[in-house]
């Protein structure tokens, strides 16, 4: 990769290199205390966290999921879906970005060469991120692509335009997925800073207003013949890229519940108003409260058992990627996902069913936990997985391989 490492010279020290996944947790507590503090600030005023970034990178948390024969910790997957729910717990914007870097290492993990997982492992366990180029706009379906991968001499170039570009504005390295000639799909690995690329902070939605999830241009880029992964082979046989994408969106989801769980405890004990016929005299007294704050309680606790156990499917499948085992982290996940999906709606919602009309003060942002887990939680509909699952255990149907899964 001598090429490609010229091209990308970035002065940042190295990042700590954790050692056991306590210390991950650990750091992940520690960096969640403090992204909370502005975590409000921010999503009102649309303030882009690139100090937190560079924060996360020097933890060395990005570089957990580096497998140990590169030098990395290679972390159990549900300890890599608790420390994302740590995270998003005190900002989801923030959780969400590096989805895609570990989509992206785990990806390189699977069908990279040598040569690309030596340089590139070495680039996540020194603090780089990696960004994506993944999802268009203008498409029949979701998951189809006008990106292009076009051969130019020893290498290639890329044209296309994505939105949703997660990660992008704070990354070091670009994922660019783009169909080759073959009609296949690839994963090219770039410098952020390549000409030809364009960046434009436009994203609007109105929930996870700081993950920077804008559009990207691509303009005849320039990729060496060495930075490009034959991605569409990740999804010809069993294996667990999609999983891990998967686990980690509903971490973020989880996070969400968490947050809005907590401010609803809080507001309950503290500002909200019993109801005139409920016979007592504290919000936190009133049968049908405590009723609705413990179903609460138990869903998030049955979310968080879900992923956990997921995780440890997807441990056993990246050491045994049988088709029964992928199978079987695959459906895990799919199950994860819907609980932590559903419950993150429902803790959001709940918050203002309990706390009152008072909570709905724009001053207080109380309802970035709804709009944060509307827009998150639209990544890839549920309905589909309980399709899925249902299909796999009526008719024998196993999961398609796509990255939503």
């Amino acid at each position: 990769m001598g090429t490609v490492s010229q091209l990308h010279e970035r002065i940042r020290p190295p990042a700590h290199r954790i050692q056991s996944d306590e210390e991950a947790l650990e750091t992940a507590r520690s960096l969640a205390a403090q992204f909370a503090q502005q975590a409000s600030d921010r999503d009102i005023n649309r303030v882009l966290p690139y100090e937190e970034l560079e924060a996360l990178s020097q933890s060395g948390l990005l570089g957990i999921t580096t497998p140990s024969d590169y030098g990395g910790l290679d972390i159990s997957n549900s300890v890599l879906a608790e420390i994302i729910a740590i995270l998003a717990e005190a900002d989801p914007s923030i959780a969400q970005i590096p989805q895609s870097h570990f989509y992206i290492l785990e990806a390189l993990r699977i069908d990279g060469s040598e040569e690309q997982k030596n340089f590139f492992f070495a680039k996540a366990l020194a603090g780089d991120r990696f960004g994506n180029a993944f999802s268009e706009l203008g498409t029949t379906t979701a998951g189809q692509y006008n990106t292009r991968l076009t051969s130019d001499g020893l290498g290639y170039r890329l044209n296309g335009r994505k939105f949703y570009s997660t990660g992008v504005l704070f990354a070091d390295w670009i994922a660019i997925f783009a169909l080759n000639a073959q009609d296949d799909l690839t994963m090219s690995l770039v410098p952020r800073g390549s000409e030809g690329i364009q960046i434009i902070d436009d994203w609007d939605g109105f929930g996870q207003r700081t993950s920077g999830s804008g559009t990207t241009i691509l303009h005849n880029v320039y990729v060496n013949a060495d930075a490009v992964v034959l991605h569409h082979k990740g999804f010809e046989r069993a294996t667990t890229i999609g999983s891990v994408g998967q686990i980690i969106h509903a971490g973020i989801d989880l996070g969400i519940a968490r947050a809005a769980f907590a401010e609803t405890v809080e507001l309950v004990k503290t500002q909200a108003r019993p109801w005139m016929d409920s016979g007592v005299e504290r919000a936190a007294d009133d049968p049908l409260t405590i009723a609705r704050i413990g179903q609460i309680a138990i869903r998030i606790e049955a979310a968080a058992a879900m992923l956990e156990r997921a995780g440890k499917k997807i441990d056993i499948a990246q050491i045994n990627p049988t088709e029964d085992d992928v199978i079987e982290a695959t459906l895990a996940v799919a199950a994860a996902k819907t609980l932590t999906t559903e419950i993150a709606i429902e803790a959001s919602n709940t918050l203002f069913e309990l706390a009152g009309s008072s909570a709905t003060r724009i001053g207080l942002n109380l309802d970035r936990h709804w709009r944060n887990a509307r827009t998150h939680t639209l990544h890839d509909p549920v309905r589909g997985k309980y399709h899925i699952v249902g299909n796999y255990h009526l008719n024998g149907m196993a999961p398609p391989k796509n990255w939503t899964l």
